[in-house]
């Protein structure tokens, strides 16, 4: 099987279902969002230290999400291609949360902004974190024109602030003294 398939060529692409759209639909950029933090975050995890097998797995379970989550933006809601899809849901935000609960006991306190950096790894999770953000603001922006599965928003939603705790965990384990934004004072 070749690679290539010539048919984007026009600048087209195949919905699940084969319905064809132009690169640039709000829903393309959405999923492609998506894909663009799956690869952020697979950076991140190539650059945790070894020790770390708790968040390499759970990581690891984020991105295979984010292909379900994937598919669930390049499926139309009511296609009849959805049945063959698992759509995000409730329990998919909740494991989540229940992660963010746990890693938040380990993080340090919370007192304010940090700028995002540190170790490699926390600093690719914040990256990862960003890309996240925007993935949340193309399917929020989709849901203006289409109907949209609501748990897809909140699933992104959570993944960004998951991720900006495990970098905070990440800096914590290895000993990294997080910077915190200093504001400028008026004068």
């Amino acid at each position: 099987m070749k690679i290539y398939t010539k048919t984007g060529d026009a600048g087209e692409t195949g919905l699940y279902g084969a319905e064809r759209v132009v690169k640039a639909h709000p829903r393309v950029e959405a999923y492609g969002t998506v894909d663009e933090a799956n690869s952020a975050i697979g950076l991140a995890r190539s650059l945790l230290p070894k020790e770390h097998l708790d968040l390499q797995d759970l990581l690891e379970r984020i991105q295979n999400a984010l292909f379900d989550l994937g598919a669930d933006l390049a499926t139309r809601m009511g296609s009849p291609y959805e049945r063959n899809i698992a759509r995000m849901d409730a329990e998919d935000v909740e494991g989540l949360e229940r992660a963010i609960d746990r890693y938040m006991e380990e993080s340090p306190p919370f007192r304010g902004f940090v700028l995002p950096g540190g170790h490699p790894a926390a600093a690719a999770l914040h990256l990862a974190r960003t890309v996240v953000r925007r993935a949340e603001r193309k399917v929020v922006a989709l849901s203006r024109e289409e109907p949209v599965n609501p748990e897809a928003i909140r699933y992104l939603n959570r993944l960004s602030d998951l991720l900006f705790v495990l970098a905070r965990v990440v800096n914590a384990r290895q000993g990294v003294r997080e910077e915190e934004w200093l504001v400028k004072k008026r004068r």
